[in-house]
């Protein structure tokens, strides 16, 4: 059972890494542009590709200027 949830695991942790940025832009030219109809679990998992994009945003830029910064004052 636990190399089940293992195996789950790094299947989504592949799947968002290669697919939210295709969800997070394409979702809203489907519904906008295409006249899809609203999904409710297509909704939740653009939500969830925009809080990944967003951790990755602040983990990348925010706080490793932060660290730079850091770095700097040390010398």
């Amino acid at each position: 059972m636990k190399h089940l949830f293992k195996e789950l695991y790094g299947t989504g942790i592949i799947f968002f890494y290669y697919v939210k940025w295709l969800i997070f832009i394409g979702l809203p030219i489907l519904y906008y542009g295409l006249d899809y109809k609203q999904n409710m679990i297509m909704d939740i998992l653009w939500v969830y590709c925009f809080a990944l994009i967003s951790k990755d945003f602040i983990m990348r830029v925010v706080l490793k200027k932060k660290y730079c910064d850091i770095d700097v004052k040390k010398k």
